[in-house]
């Protein structure tokens, strides 16, 4: 249906590119602070940091504002997926009800949603609904646009095949333009949950009681940039988790885009199919 996946398969290289060039910036990072290129009040050290981060998990402190901010990051995701999958499908297969939303979808994307979130905020109230519906807001065109993009790109030569079968257009869609699009799909969830949280930071630092992002502006007030980059961190971390389970559904569900990595699988299978025919064989004789 697709085209393999040209994203390399895991290895060491795969491992030490990344974590030299993280190495590098670290120390750079702390060149910065020992030369004084930079203030300590403005950039803090990375020792100073992981301490500060080490500090919240340990004091508890964090562990209420990180379930705040993944509960409205969740809520918001699962909102826009819903919302963007579904509008998109509809899109996909009706040329009308593309023309009517496609202008839509693009001005809510082109919307500046920090002039709009103190707006939402007052209408919805200063609790998690307004960030979920700043999470969704956010995390919605992403997920619909990719939606929309793998549902009008299917396979040329499998849409001729479903032609010539004379399919209905439910079998089509079911067993062509669904699968087809599924990569992309994946890939606007991706964004999209990467985007809803931060779109739930920024709402929690325009107007919070509890959340990560109230904790970066609070510590941010008092000048504590030490635990402001902490709480930064931690939203990385959690950026990064969400990310990768995301793309652990990706390789689960879209297995085919993932066909470089079949081979070695098929060949464990062949191990073990002749392993048990092997003790068959001697059970028998």
């Amino acid at each position: 249906m697709t085209r393999p996946s040209r994203i390399p398969a895991p290895g060491l290289g795969r491992i030490t590119a990344p974590t030299a060039l993280g190495a590098a910036v670290l120390l750079l990072w702390d060149l910065a602070n020992t030369r004084h290129w930079v203030s300590d009040l403005i950039l803090p050290r990375p020792l100073d940091v992981a301490a500060a981060t080490r500090d919240l998990f340990a004091s508890g402190l964090v562990w209420g504002h990180l379930r705040a901010t993944l509960y409205e990051t969740l809520a918001g995701f699962g909102l826009a997926a819903a919302l963007g999958v579904g509008t998109a499908l509809a899109a996909g297969a009706s040329a009308v009800v593309r023309r009517m939303v496609y202008p839509y979808a693009v001005t809510l994307q082109v919307l500046p949603m920090l002039s709009v979130a103190p707006i939402l905020i007052s209408a919805f109230g200063f609790g998690a609904t307004a960030k979920i519906v700043i999470a969704a807001l956010v995390a919605f065109f992403p997920v619909f646009v990719n939606t929309l993009t793998g549902m009008l790109d299917p396979d040329a030569d499998a849409e001729e095949l479903f032609r010539s079968l004379r399919a209905g257009r439910r079998r089509t869609f079911t067993g062509l333009l669904l699968p087809t699009a599924a990569p992309m799909i994946f890939a606007g969830l991706r964004i999209g949950l990467t985007l809803a949280l931060a779109g739930a930071v920024v709402a929690e630092i325009v107007s919070a009681q509890e959340g990560l992002g109230f904790l970066v502006q609070r510590y941010s007030s008092q000048l504590n940039q030490d635990d402001a980059f902490a709480v930064v961190a931690v939203v990385t971390g959690m950026g990064l988790l969400l990310y990768g389970a995301v793309g652990c559904a990706d390789r689960v569900i879209v297995f085919w885009r993932h066909a470089g990595r079949l081979p070695a699988g098929s060949r464990a299978r062949e191990r073990r199919v002749r392993r048990r025919l092997a003790a068959a064989d001697r059970s028998t004789s």
